[in-house]
């Protein structure tokens, strides 16, 4: 059997900061150099890195069971989302997942959908035009409306400023995750990121006994109410811990995918309006249903999760030892799979730097060259749980900014991409925004 080989490079900080800076260069060096299965130091450990749509199958199927989700996340991310259903695994995580489906049936994600329709309208109602409007930021507070309505119903007591408080909180949480030191020195983003955890315990708990109260039709509401046939129900430790992981991974993975839409539509007005000729057909509420069937909109939503991956890679620790492609990986080895890397392969994808939305579509279907060649969402039993939430969430921004906007992109923009945590664009997605 094959051993892992690597790269030498710099003591504790390793390839820490070649990920950081551009983790897509990162893996296409070890791809050229190793292929699927190699290894480099990352986070002042070794970890096996594993590339291409196999590979991520191998992990991904886990039929071995020798690959542990929570902790690789915890060493990835940090303790800072808790015991939320990523950082769960085997039996534990399969009851949690049972219990957490409840809260997203069909005609949950349809109530979902409806409530969230006036707070994005009021939202990008507000928003004015500007030769420089800086989308991401726009979308990351209307994003965290949208949770507080739907995850908090409307978290009644919260001022804007609260808000703005717990958004620094999730965000100093995340940029903790490629800190060197981590540890709780004070001046450090692991600092930064225990004490934004500590503001978001205390927000939640806030909130806490009213919810187990009164059985409302928020999410959080929700996970304090919902049980198995057998009786299993969330103690109040799971439910701040879900609840801390579910409106972080909501408004920040819907945010960067909505940024990613709104740059390449700016770029490409030909598909702009062909999404907009789409949502004008819709009224000022529509529904999911109605959402899903917007073509344009699915086509255009996946080509932007190929480009840009809201999670680029997926943290792993081994539990026994196995075997990935023939390559060895030793037990308590941490391991990263890298689906962004497999979404910009040109063995599977038609000129793979180009925004080309028809890719999905009949007769192509380029997604499904391999099972595993767009995997935005993971796979396997730690498959985004929320990702129909998501798909509505997005689907119903974006149409309710296109019936109110116009926007242009520089055909030349590239996009200086912050990898420091989950991706977000460094300069804030500058957009020309004109009002219809």
């Amino acid at each position: 059997m094959e051993q892992m080989r690597r790269k030498r490079s710099w003591p504790v900080i390793g390839s820490t900061v070649d990920y950081v800076r551009d983790p897509q260069r990162l893996f296409t060096r070890q791809w050229n150099q190793f292929g699927p299965v190699s290894q480099i130091s990352f986070l002042g450990k070794p970890w096996a890195i594993l590339l291409g749509p196999d590979a991520c199958e191998a992990v991904l199927t886990n039929r071995d069971k020798a690959f542990a989700s929570g902790a690789g996340w915890v060493e990835a991310a940090g303790p800072f989302f808790g015991r939320g259903l990523m950082f769960l695994d085997f039996a534990e995580h399969h009851l949690h997942r049972r219990i957490m489906q409840q809260a997203f049936t069909r005609d949950r994600l349809e109530g979902y959908t409806a409530r969230m329709q006036s707070t994005i309208a009021a939202g990008i109602d507000g928003w004015k035009e500007s030769p420089d409007f800086r989308a991401y930021p726009a979308l990351k507070q209307l994003t965290l409306d949208v949770a507080a309505e739907i995850f908090m119903g409307g978290a009644e007591h919260t001022s804007p400023e609260d808000m703005e408080r717990i958004n620094r909180a999730f965000v100093d949480c995340l940029q903790a995750a490629t800190g060197i030191m981590r540890r709780d020195v004070p001046f450090t983003r692991w600092r930064r990121g225990t004490r934004g955890r500590e503001v978001l315990d205390d927000f939640l708990r806030e909130y806490l006994p009213a919810r187990r109260a009164h059985e409302g039709d928020d999410l959080f509401s929700i996970l304090c109410h919902i049980e198995t046939d057998a009786g299993e129900r969330f103690s109040d430790d799971d439910v701040i811990d879900h609840m801390v992981f579910l409106m972080m991974a909501a408004h920040d993975t819907s945010t960067i995918t909505l940024s990613t839409m709104m740059q390449y539509l700016g770029q490409h007005p030909a598909w702009q309006q062909r999404l907009r000729e789409e949502a004008t057909h819709l009224g000022d509420a529509p529904t999911l249903a109605e959402l899903d069937a917007l073509t344009s909109f699915d086509l255009v939503m996946k080509e932007c999760l190929r480009l840009v991956a809201p999670v680029p890679v997926l943290a792993r620790k081994t539990v026994k030892a196995t075997a990935v492609l023939g390559v060895h990986i030793p037990a308590d080895h941490f391991a990263l799979v890298a689906p962004h890397f497999s979404h910009h392969m040109s063995e599977y994808w038609t000129n793979p730097a180009q925004f080309d939305p028809e890719r999905f579509a009949e007769p192509r279907l380029e997604h499904k060259s391999h099972r595993h060649a767009w995997d935005p969402f993971g796979g396997g039993v730690h498959k985004c749980l929320g990702m129909f939430f998501a798909g509505g969430e997005v689907a119903s921004v974006l149409h309710h900014i296109l019936r109110r906007f116009e926007w242009t992109v520089d055909p030349d923009y590239q996009v200086p991409m912050n990898y420091h945590s989950l991706p977000f664009p460094h300069d804030g997605q500058p957009v020309h925004l004109r009002r219809i």
